[in-house]
């Protein structure tokens, strides 16, 4: 293992040192590192909470700025955060509006907020969950429940925060949060693994001409390992399972991400994207907004993924709204 740290068990809070040090807009509270908040809460307004293991930045904390998240629970590499961290910041961010809370469909995450949300609501916190499961290569079509959630999340992420910050209730930010989760599908290719720091070693092996499509962000199986394929063809196949799933009409409007997951040079996501963008041309889509660069990464894995949001007059305006976090800035239209 080649990494620049100190001891692999201080990996996780260090980080966190750091990045309150450079980004006094965001804090931690109840004495916990990993209880991380904005460090303005708005009064009146819903809060969002999300919560996950470490190793994929941005996602989750780095999205916790105005316009975006109000908190996120922080576990250790890909590890769940435990509940009583999720409550710590739940009573945090809550400012009478109640709280929603939106994280990945991973069992330990589940199991902790549904735990975190209950004590919530014996204190008088409203909770409403929205659950991200857009990975459309880890579970079929009628079974979507059981999907993983990817970097897709950051679409959620998005509107769900501009309907917040709108000051629309909390009834209404979780439809739109939930409508959004319903419209977007993402699916990548992973080329090498990568190391979680207390381990020391690769969580799998993969050979140095193959490549894994449909792999999840922890190195879960995908659906077919196989000789590496031109990028282009690798879109091909990314964007078919995609677009399988999807009715675009001819005029329809849609969002793109094109993810880093966390060692693939920014020249070859925009390789991705040129690809991408031609296929939605052949079908007379039209893509509004793009985002290309890491937005859920697997420390130092080698790949990407492609996400889609299929766009409306509703969402639209949503995923246009302006934001800025610590990671993240969107100057809005």
């Amino acid at each position: 293992m080649k990494k620049l740290l100190n001891k692999p068990e201080d990996f996780v809070d260090e980080m966190l040192d750091g990045i309150y040090r450079a980004h006094p807009e965001v804090t931690h509270v109840a004495g916990d590192l990993r209880c991380y908040v904005t460090a303005a809460p708005v009064k009146g307004k819903v809060g969002i909470v999300t919560g996950g293991g470490s190793g994929h930045l941005p996602t989750f904390l780095g999205f916790v700025g105005k316009g975006m998240l109000d908190g996120c629970a922080v576990g250790g590499v890909f590890q769940s955060p435990s509940s009583d961290q999720i409550l710590q910041v739940t009573r945090h961010v809550d400012q009478g509006a109640g709280v929603l809370y939106l994280y990945g469909n991973y069992t330990g995450d589940i199991m902790n907020f549904d735990m975190a949300g209950e004590l919530a609501e014996i204190e008088d916190i409203q909770i409403r969950t929205v659950i991200g499961n857009d990975d459309v290569a880890s579970s079929v079509v009628g079974e979507e429940h059981k999907r993983r959630g990817v970097a897709g999340i950051f679409f959620i992420y998005k509107a769900a925060g501009a309907a917040a910050a709108r000051m629309l209730p909390l009834d209404e930010v979780a439809r739109l949060a939930d409508k959004v989760r319903g419209r977007t599908r993402t699916m990548g290719v992973a080329l090498s693994p990568c190391i979680i720091p207390e381990v020391g070693r690769p969580g799998f092996q993969i050979g140095a001409e193959e490549m894994e499509i449909g792999m999840g962000i922890h190195g879960e199986p995908g659906i077919s390992r196989e000789a590496l394929l031109p990028a282009d063809a690798v879109v091909d196949r990314i964007m078919d399972r995609i677009l399988a799933e999807t009715d675009y009409a001819r005029g329809d409007e849609v969002a793109v991400l094109v993810n880093g997951l966390g060692a693939t040079p920014l020249e070859e996501l925009y390789i991705i994207f040129r690809r991408v963008s031609q296929v939605m041309e052949g079908r007379g889509v039209k893509i509004r907004h793009v985002w290309v660069g890491e937005f859920a990464t697997s420390m130092e894995m080698a790949g990407a993924s492609v996400s889609i949001l299929h766009l409306d007059d509703e969402i639209e305006p949503l995923i246009a709204a302006g934001a800025q976090t610590p990671f993240f800035r969107h100057f809005g239209e």
